[in-house]
């Protein structure tokens, strides 16, 4: 496969927003959004010079799959109080650039493998460039450390791709804002799910969100769709979505504190499954509570709100 480079425009006309973009890339036989790290290999052997690998987390230095880009998770976030806020589409138009990445680029995301929560890195980076249009798209199930433990190689010397002329394009098909949730929590009518643990779903425990959850939201933690470090298969997300009462037919948010965790969950559902609109509340509870008027379940009383405070900040002490 031979890929090409469209010709560059004014940054001007580049930054539009669309809904819907097509899809100009065909990707290389045995692709699939999920790769164990043996698909990974045999897909390299054949179309290495093709294929851009990009790392987000870990210690690129000490080793990374050979010929892997590093690109880190912070560039594809915000500063606080929001980390989960998008980007602005010049910054995100730089960074893809600079990775030598294009809409007909076949893109693997790689993170450390550290633990589950780790793929929420790749899972969102992974979001963020389906919503900018990159056609071919896959995540490392395991990430690095999978790919190691499998005795596949690395290397220490670090990447360097030629720019691309890429041109940013976004579509919000993926995308649920706060304007949007707050009248599906209002009206019912998508199935809003929280992947956080359950003590935050229950508000027992907060961090840069008010406790609580969406009112209306149901809790699907990210934690029931991994065995160990890796993600588990389509069927068994299908079980376990089914278990939660979400079926295909549905419009599903995922909501988490900042749009990390939340990211798994879109993938399992949305790219693994294959459940047709699944969207990802980016922002997610950090900005549908910023300003402390829109519904909440299981928001405790001002009594509860400062015991648990107290305990927390207790807590901490030891």
């Amino acid at each position: 496969m031979t890929l090409s480079r469209r010709p560059a425009l004014a940054l001007a006309a580049a930054l539009t927003l669309t809904t819907a973009l097509p899809a100009f890339a065909l990707a290389p036989e045995g692709w699939s959004p999920l790769l164990e790290p043996a698909q990974l290999s045999a897909l390299l052997a054949q179309h290495g010079d093709e294929i851009r690998i990009v790392q987000i987390t870990g210690d690129y230095a000490a080793g990374h799959i050979p010929g892997a880009e590093w690109s880190p998770y912070a560039a594809w976030r915000s500063d606080m109080p929001n980390p989960g806020a998008l980007r602005d589409l010049a910054h995100l138009q730089t960074v893809v650039r600079e990775l030598g990445i294009d809409t007909d680029t076949p893109v693997v995301v790689v993170h450390a493998g550290a633990n589950a929560t780790d793929m929420g890195a790749a899972a969102r980076v992974y979001w963020t460039l389906k919503s900018l249009g990159i056609a071919d798209l896959a995540l490392l199930n395991g990430g690095l450390a999978a790919w190691s433990g499998a005795g596949l190689p690395t290397e220490t010397a670090p990447a360097s791709a030629l720019p691309s002329e890429y041109v940013a394009h976004w579509s919000d098909a993926w995308r649920a804002t706060t304007d949007q949730v707050t009248q599906m929590a209002a009206d019912g009518s998508a199935r809003l799910l929280d992947a956080r643990p359950a003590d935050f779903f229950e508000g027992l425990t907060w961090s840069v969100a008010a406790p609580g959850t969406i009112h209306g939201a149901d809790n699907v933690a990210y934690s029931q769709f991994f065995d160990g470090t890796r993600l588990v298969g389509a069927d068994r997300i299908r079980a376990l979505a089914g278990q939660s009462g979400y079926a295909q037919g549905t419009t599903a948010v995922s909501f988490c504190n900042t749009g990390h965790w939340a990211a798994i969950n879109w993938f399992a559902l949305s790219e693994v499954a294959g459940y047709a609109d699944v969207r990802l509340y980016a922002e997610s509870m950090a900005e549908y509570t910023a300003d402390g008027s829109r519904p909440l379940d299981h928001a405790p009383n001002r009594l509860q709100y400062a015991w648990r405070a107290t305990s927390r900040w207790v807590a901490g002490l030891f």
